[in-house]
């Protein structure tokens, strides 16, 4: 019996000695980040004391005019601009690319020039073109080709500042958004539309109903980043003696030379633009993203909710590895 309880407990030991160790897990220590949360927060603190103790700042300025009829005038004209600049873009850019990938070689080599060209020279230069284009034509004519003309009208009075302000943003455009959405058509498998050309389908037929819906999901992304840096590009224009918000702004500082608080204004108002189109161009993304991925990325309304109930209901907290539902806003 002595034997039998010694030889167990020989064999606890044993096993005892043959466990390992329990881990004790250490944190890795990141000093730098603290260093870099302490440098931007000095810098952070000393422009706002800056600003705040600066008597040229002139901060009541900025609500006195961010919200002035004029500035929201100019809003408006901005906006205008780059929804008719952006339509121009995207339907030339569509044209273009289809050309691109055309087997005629003629119609192939036209579209690529037209990209080289507007791709290849400055905006400003375009819109400084358009805007003197009546220095070289001063009368456009409507009628049979190296023959008499039906009706003739002066380009003075038909190329107007807004006018050539839209030829010289949308024409450009169209040039980039050609490149896009040719990337987007080129990254679709040839063999839908060999698939679709076997069933008798027309080539305009299964670009419009197969190849441009998946393309969409390369195409979305760039077409968002052009459509915030036209609402930029849009600023250009008070060279060509247009109208937006910048312009706006500077009708209102070249009277009272309040200069630095207006362009505050027109960077707030820029901003809110911009910001809004971001988020627009997050829920086109994620909606044509439905049939490339599993689980869709969450929306900001669930990415704060999930920080209140993990920060605030910890009981309640969903575990990060669950899937976000699609159909949540």
């Amino acid at each position: 019996m002595s034997e039998q309880v010694s030889e167990q407990a020989t064999t606890a030991e044993a096993a005892q000695r043959a466990r390992p160790e329990t881990i004790r897990a250490v944190p890795v220590r990141h000093p730098g980040r603290w260093v870099a949360a302490a440098v931007i927060a000095v810098l952070l603190a000393m422009l706002l004391n800056n600003l705040a103790t600066n008597v040229r700042w002139q901060g009541w300025i900025i609500g006195q005019y961010l919200f002035n009829s004029q500035v929201l005038h100019g809003v408006a004209a901005t906006l205008w601009l780059t929804v008719i600049a952006m339509i121009v873009g995207v339907v030339g850019g569509v044209i273009l690319a289809v050309m691109r990938l055309s087997d005629n070689p003629i119609v192939s080599s036209a579209a690529w020039v037209y990209i080289w060209f507007f791709r290849g020279t400055p905006l400003l230069v375009q819109l400084f073109f358009w805007y003197n284009i009546a220095a070289l034509f001063p009368t456009i004519s409507v009628g049979i080709p190296f023959g008499p003309g039906f009706h003739t009208w002066s380009t003075v009075t038909l190329v107007t500042p807004f006018a050539a302000s839209i030829l010289g943003l949308g024409l450009n455009e169209a040039a980039y958004m050609s490149e896009i959405v040719r990337a987007g058509i080129i990254a679709v498998d040839e063999g839908q539309t060999e698939a679709a050309c076997a069933l008798g389908m027309r080539r305009l037929l299964i670009m419009r109903r197969i190849v441009l819906p998946q393309a969409m999901r390369v195409i979305i992304p760039p077409t968002g980043n052009e459509t915030i840096s036209m609402l930029k590009n849009t600023s250009l224009v008070s060279v060509v003696a247009g109208f937006d918000l910048l312009v706006s702004v500077q009708r209102i500082y070249n009277a009272n030379y309040k200069i630095i608080p207006l362009l505050v204004v027109a960077s707030i108002w820029y901003l809110v633009m911009t910001s809004i189109l971001t988020v627009g161009q997050y829920y086109v993304e994620r909606h044509y993203a439905r049939g490339s991925v599993r689980n869709l990325p969450p929306t900001p309304p669930q990415k704060l909710r999930e920080f209140f109930v993990r920060n605030f209901f910890p009981r309640h907290a969903v575990p990060a590895s669950a899937p976000a539902r699609g159909g949540d806003a």
